[in-house]
């Protein structure tokens, strides 16, 4: 088991791969990011961010009465993919409702209306949490359920309020740390209807700002970990240009507007926070991007260029405008006028606007150069290394592979280049065929279990040894819910039980709980 290796062990193990070109775990082609494994070759950080202090960090005493900072451990969720109860309480449509009803929009034809029934069954879900002595919970608030109508001017609705306080209020009482996100894609069917939604800045901005606030003013007193949006590359390409998601768009240029105006009411939510709450409340407020590392095929230029390409669309879009102040040139290289430009003004509310860097990420891609799919940034993605061999193990989903080296790497190359502590919000794995399996079988869960083992042990290694700032891992998810556009078919990144089965099947939730706890944040959780 991953817990059973003492950091020594894995210390020595790493410098043997490193040494010997015949045991490398790393593809051809990664030469370049070699680098960023090696601590003296990544300027400005400190060797071992436990021993830094920072104002802004929680900490706590050991027993040698030294502070070493708290580490937070948990799972997360979203309210479509759990709460169902769509019209209780006073709920209004997500753009998700009806979608999900047409035909061919899920794998299995099936909807939201119940999902894994935690608005009724949410004290047995943090019981569960408590059972393991998960440290925190991220869930996502549903925007139609506080504000049926979503819009600035439209009524709160009690019922929501009070829903979300009840939890928060019982994950307290269980010693769990409530972790927010304001926004995971369930735009409110109205604003979708009233304007376009995402498609139109000036109005979205201001009602995602009147939300925020509602929310920061109805739960700030007790909660201070706030995520604003959920992977906009997700809500831009897979709801505007692809179109497997809600509202199910197909377009050239529509996800580019919808990212430039996701990145603006983020960054506006932001400084509604700073200025009107932080203070009395004393909370973080960040945002979570999607982005898995992407590699060069080979070392050849072309892919080597394509690979940072590939990184640029999937992280850049979004985070070098809200961490460096401007997109990354190479957008502006192939979509031209078709890239939204920044006021002065709002530059100036964008940069700088996340108290630390959000990551969901799943994956590793080696890239090859001459692709013609933009949202990829024109690359080819691939898990076949040029010898013919494969990166990992192959999950039920096409794009995921398991390949733990990837995620240090990647760990390495956002704190390297943003330079903002790190909150791993999202990580896991869907085991190919887990639906059909047997559950015994299923239980066993061995492909899942190393998956986790990879990534924990990647993550100390980025921690311990690198030198970067991880201060939360969550995998993903609490629960067997509604994968979105597959419906329940893909059993995705389920630890606490089976959707499917009998909620009393933990056992898969240990193999990661252990791992973390008695790894990384030993004294900290």
């Amino acid at each position: 088991m991953a817990n059973g290796n003492p950091r020594s062990q894995w210390s020595s193990a790493l410098s043997r791969k490193f040494s010997s070109p015949r045991h490398s775990p790393y593809p051809p082609g990664l030469a370049p990011y070699l680098p960023l494994l090696s601590c003296p070759a990544i300027k400005g950080i400190t060797p071992n961010p436990l021993e830094r202090q920072n104002p802004e960090n929680h900490h706590i005493r050991t027993a040698e009465n030294q502070p070493t900072l708290v580490f937070i451990w948990g799972f997360a969720t979203a309210s479509f993919q759990i709460e169902g109860s769509v019209d209780v309480d006073g709920r209004g449509k997500s753009i998700w409702d009806d979608f999900l009803k047409l035909p061919g929009h899920t794998l299995d034809g099936k909807n939201g209306d119940v999902a894994t029934d935690s608005y009724k069954l949410w004290k047995q879900d943090v019981a569960l949490l408590k059972a393991y002595g998960v440290r925190s919970y991220r869930f996502s608030i549903a925007w139609s359920r506080i504000i049926p109508q979503g819009g600035r001017n439209d009524p709160v609705n009690p019922k929501g309020i009070k829903f979300y306080s009840d939890l928060i209020d019982e994950l307290i009482a269980n010693d769990i740390i409530p972790f927010i996100t304001l926004y995971h894609w369930d735009l409110p069917q109205a604003l979708h209807e009233r304007y376009n939604g995402w498609l139109n800045k000036d109005e979205i901005v201001q009602d995602y700002v009147r939300y925020a606030k509602v929310c920061f003013e109805a739960f700030g007193d007790r909660v201070k970990h706030w995520l604003t949006m959920n992977e906009p590359w997700c809500i831009s390409i897979l709801g505007y240009g692809r179109g497997p998601f809600a509202p199910g768009h197909q377009s050239s240029t529509e996800p580019w507007i919808v990212g430039h105006s996701v990145i603006l009411a983020h960054a506006y939510a932001v400084k509604a926070y700073r200025e009107e709450f932080k203070d009395k409340q004393g909370g973080q407020i960040g945002i979570t991007l999607n982005g898995d590392m992407q590699l060069p095929y080979d070392q050849t230029p072309e892919n080597i260029a394509a690979a940072q390409h590939a990184l640029d669309v999937a992280i850049g879009w979004f985070a070098d405008p809200i961490y460096l102040g401007h997109y990354p040139p190479y957008l502006g290289e192939f979509l031209g006028n078709r890239l939204p430009v920044f006021t002065t003004e709002e530059l100036a509310v964008v940069k700088g606007s996340s108290d630390f860097y959000g990551m969901n990420t799943y994956t590793t891609n080696l890239c090859q150069a001459g692709g013609d799919d933009e949202f990829q940034g024109n690359v080819d993605y691939t898990f076949t290394r040029p010898d013919g061999t494969q990166l990992g193990t192959q999950a039920h989903c096409a794009w995921l592979q398991d390949y733990g080296p990837g995620f240090r790497l990647l760990l390495n190359y956002l704190w390297n280049r943003y330079k903002k502590p790190i909150y791993v919000t999202e990580n896991g794995f869907a085991v190919k065929d887990e639906d059909s399996l047997p559950i015994e079988q299923a239980l066993k869960d061995e492909a899942r279990v190393n998956y986790f083992k990879g990534t924990t042990k990647s993550l100390m290694e980025a921690v311990l040894e690198d030198g970067v700032d991880v201060r939360a891992y969550f995998p993903w998810s609490t629960l067997d819910n509604l994968e979105w556009a597959d419906g329940y078919v893909t059993a995705v990144w389920t630890y606490l039980c089976k959707f499917r089965y009998p909620r009393a099947h933990p056992e898969r939730l240990g193999q990661v709980g252990h791992t973390v706890v008695q790894g990384p944040c030993r004294g900290r959780s």
